[in-house]
């Protein structure tokens, strides 16, 4: 509605002037100025509209490139409106206008849900810097096309994705994903295995919370991130799909479809992808003890995935009225994993002779289904922010694995090992309820309150069966096969005030969550393994407040200083408190910890924001101190492998204190419209004391990440873009890590009239993408270099129908001089 009244207000502004000349003595001159609330850029083609007593609109018009209008109107009284494409409206009502009057700074927030009517295609990684955030529209980075939402994370500043799909903020593994400003089973919980199902076009945008506000979960010592999917919003029929095709052997399908008219909207998204990862390994265990027979085993791991999966959104929006709606959305995703896994290991005795070669192989199977549906209200009781929300969301989760290991010496003789059978069911449920109201107060001033309840319950059933000689029976091993059954309530109250002082703005807010975890394993499994120590059922409340307070200091339109203060919890979860080993590898486990506690942190954040033209520059230093901080330990259990081998655990343990300090920064410089430069810096420090058995683990860890992009617009509608990622190395209490470089490209080209867009990309050119660590402790020495997936290429074509690549003149013009960008 606000383009059209936009086409109106033009045609009006000229109207008017064209009639002042004849009426100049009844006609005064109203001027002013129109900023963003956030970050006081200017509005470029914001509208100013007058309207009589009647609603009627009398005249009008827009702003310049600076922001600034001036307006000539008839003398009387006015009710003003102030709007923009995505924004929400400002009113002055009961306006006397009888002389030339320059009206107060109009400063505009952005509103989510007048969106609506805005259409977004960045063309590479775009920053809006936030009181308590950062938002990244990386949707369109080139080098995300074909990939999927995990890889696309690895692209945000702040953000590293490990080998192993480990999501870290600012080198912290503690945070917290959200999808849509929720948490969700889509998301997990610091990983990105269940993100690996949907495309990385799927989303809008990404949000990096570090200092985060009152009305997000207390959750993630590190952060939020906050993972906004995409749902296309312009009136009509409009949509997109999009075919990829790779190697290693990799292919997709997705598509989205939108129909909106004035009183509903209906979206839907689904695709449907394969994707084989070799991976490759090599491990080389020197052991200590004099008792070992052979101290030295070289493992070389080669791992073949292939993943499918089938994933569909579908959702309504029906407009009860210009000021409430209700939308109601399912996800589902069905995915099957096929992976084979052959381990060789030599074993070299004291003479560092080979003494044994063994084959381990191992076939897995995984297959999950997730299900989610979500409801939701809104009602605005005015134009000002006045509203209220409700959100009700259930979600399902299935997944089923099982795998067989199969085992023989090669040398110096052929021989048959026993096997192992094992198979994994996990259910897990989950229930929100979800309630928020904002009361503006006043010019400035915003007070918002809400609940949140969210219950989890996970039944996790793990069985393994093993012969007791080569090519016999299999039989179930009691003391490994378990039942462990999980719940976690956590029920939450927060209230939060805003308020804007000349330049200093403040939102300081306090959050009370209470958490109830409760474990219990099977009874009768309790009894038929015949061990009391199996018997730790565990029903463990806690409760805590979470005060966080943002302060923002304009010292000018383009130079701002902010300070944050937030407390946040990490509780233990799932397979960290699940206290039956689960096996990597014969002589490899994982085993949880129930007397694991929740760590707190209280974090600060000092952030500094400066632009230049076309350049522009954001810092922050930030401190963070953890107590009963988690810490994955390794320890060799004193037990053996049927072959001889000790067994080594990793155990997660609650370690005293931990201290982070870092420092980062980030830079985007436009020269020219062809060229388009960012880069990001981030140092940090991590400072651990604490012990566990007698065993001290403190350990200092120094490292740093940085990422640079480059995008270049050739001719012939083309387009080159270059990313290129480095992490140094760092250490923890036992394990030293070397650093890793990494370069992705791509190109593209419209067609068809920018209809269409061919593509093609390389992830990892320099297949460089390898970890590589060396563990020390007083009994092994380990040393390991780990590939998930290799250089990999891919060919993606989008065509889109009723869309145009760019309909947004505010954004073209940001995206030239860099104004609203990081």
């Amino acid at each position: 509605m606000k383009k059209y009244i936009f086409l109106i207000l033009v045609c009006v502004s000229f109207v008017s002037f064209g009639q002042s000349s004849n009426r100049d003595s009844d006609v005064v001159t109203i001027s002013g100025k129109i900023v963003e609330e956030s970050t006081n850029a200017p509005l470029e083609y914001a509208t100013v509209a007058f309207t009589n007593n009647k609603g009627e609109i009398v005249t009008g018009g827009i702003t310049d490139l600076d922001g600034n209008y001036s307006i000539k109107v008839p003398a009387g009284v006015y009710n003003i409106n102030f709007e923009f494409i995505g924004f929400s409206t400002k009113k002055i009502e009961n306006q006397n206008l009888i002389m030339d009057t320059t009206l107060p700074l109009v400063r505009l927030h952005e509103d989510m849900q007048a969106l609506d009517e805005v259409v977004i295609r960045a063309e590479t990684t775009e920053v809006q810097v936030r009181l308590d955030k950062k938002i990244y529209n990386i949707g369109k980075d080139l080098t995300t096309s074909g990939a999927n939402v995990g890889d696309a994370l690895a692209n945000v500043p702040s953000v590293t994705v490990d080998i192993d799909g480990a999501i870290a903020l600012r080198g912290n593994e503690n945070v917290r994903i959200l999808i849509n400003g929720k948490p969700s089973a889509i998301a997990g919980f610091g990983s990105t295995d269940a993100l690996r199902a949907l495309p990385a076009d799927a989303i809008d945008r990404v949000e990096v919370i570090t200092s985060p506000s009152a009305r997000y979960d207390a959750e993630g010592t590190a952060g939020i991130l906050n993972i906004i999917l995409r749902k296309e919003k312009t009136l009509g029929l409009n949509g997109s799909i999009q075919t990829n095709i790779g190697s290693p052997a990799s292919g997709s399908v997705s598509g989205n479809i939108n129909l909106r008219t004035d009183k509903f909207n209906i979206f839907n998204t689904t695709g449907w992808r394969y994707r084989e990862s070799p991976g490759r390994a090599i491990f080389k265990n020197q052991y200590l003890s004099s008792n070992i027979e052979n101290p030295l085993v070289v493992e070389t791991r080669d791992g073949d995935r292939i993943g499918r999966n089938f994933n569909t959104n579908l959702g309504i929006e029906y407009f009860i009225s210009d000021k409430t709606f209700v939308t109601a959305s399912a996800f589902y995703s069905k995915g099957s994993d096929d992976d084979e896994t052959v381990n060789n290991a030599t074993e070299y005795d004291e003479l560092n002779d080979i003494a044994i070669k063994r084959s381990r192989i191992e076939y897995e199977d995984e297959a999950d289904r997730n299900f989610q549906f979500a409801l939701n209200y809104i009602t605005k009781f005015d134009d000002a922010g006045h509203e209220l929300k409700a959100d009700l969301q259930y979600e399902n989760r299935k997944e089923s694995e099982t795998s067989r290991i199969d085992e023989s010496n090669t040398f110096p003789d052929f021989e048959e090992l026993p096997s192992e059978f094992i198979t994994t069911d996990e259910n897990q449920k989950e229930y929100l309820a979800q309630i928020d109201y904002v009361r503006p107060i006043g010019e400035n001033a915003q007070f918002e309150a809400g609940y949140r309840g969210n219950f989890r319950e996970t039944g996790t059933d793990y069985k393994l069966t093993e012969q007791r000689v080569a090519e016999g029976p299999f039989f179930r091993n009691d003391s490994l096969s378990n039942i462990f059954n999980y719940q976690e309530k956590v029920n939450a109250l927060y209230a939060q005030y805003g308020n804007k002082y000349g330049k200093f703005s403040i939102l300081a807010g306090l959050r009370f969550e209470h958490t109830q975890l409760k474990g219990e394993v099977d009874a009768e499994n309790i009894e038929a393994n015949g061990d009391e120590a199996l018997n730790i059922n565990f029903n463990k409340s806690y409760s805590g407040f979470f005060p966080t307070l943002n302060l923002t200091y304009e010292i000018n339109d383009r130079e701002n200083i902010t300070l944050g203060y937030n407390r946040r919890i990490n509780r233990p979860r799932g397979r960290w408190i699940n206290p039956f080993p689960s096996r990597s590898s014969e002589a490899n486990i994982f085993q949880g910890n129930t007397n694991l506690d929740p760590a707190f942190a209280s974090a600060f954040d000092l952030g500094y924001l400066k632009r230049w033209g076309k350049l522009t520059l954001t810092t922050s230093v930030y401190y963070q101190y953890e107590t009963d901080a988690f810490e994955r330990i390794q320890e060799d259990t004193g037990n053996e492998t049927p072959n001889g081998i000790p067994i080594i655990r990793m155990l997660p343990v609650n370690l005293s204190t931990n201290e982070r300090v870092g420092f980062e920064a980030g830079v985007l410089y436009n020269p020219a419209k062809w060229l388009r430069l960012n880069g990001s810096f981030n140092f940090f420090r991590f400072n651990t004391e604490g012990e566990f058995n007698g065993v001290d683990y403190g350990a200092k860890n120094t490292s740093y990440f940085a990422r640079g992009s480059a995008k270049v617009s050739l001719p012939y509608s083309i387009d080159w873009q270059t990313n290129a990622f480095y992490r140094g190395p760092s250490n923890n209490a036992q394990t030293e890590t070397e650093g890793i470089l990494s370069v992705d490209l791509a190109l593209s080209k419209d067609i068809f009239n920018d209809n269409a867009t061919i593509g093609f990309s390389i992830s990892d050119v320099f297949n460089t993408r390898k970890r590589n660590s060396l563990t020390a402790t007083n009994t092994f020495i380990s040393e390991s270099e780990f590939q998930r997936r290799p250089r990999s290429f891919n060919l993606a074509f989008t065509y889109r129908f009723n869309q145009q690549k760019k309909t947004r003149q505010q954004e073209n013009r940001n995206n030239d001089d860099g104004d609203d960008e990081f």
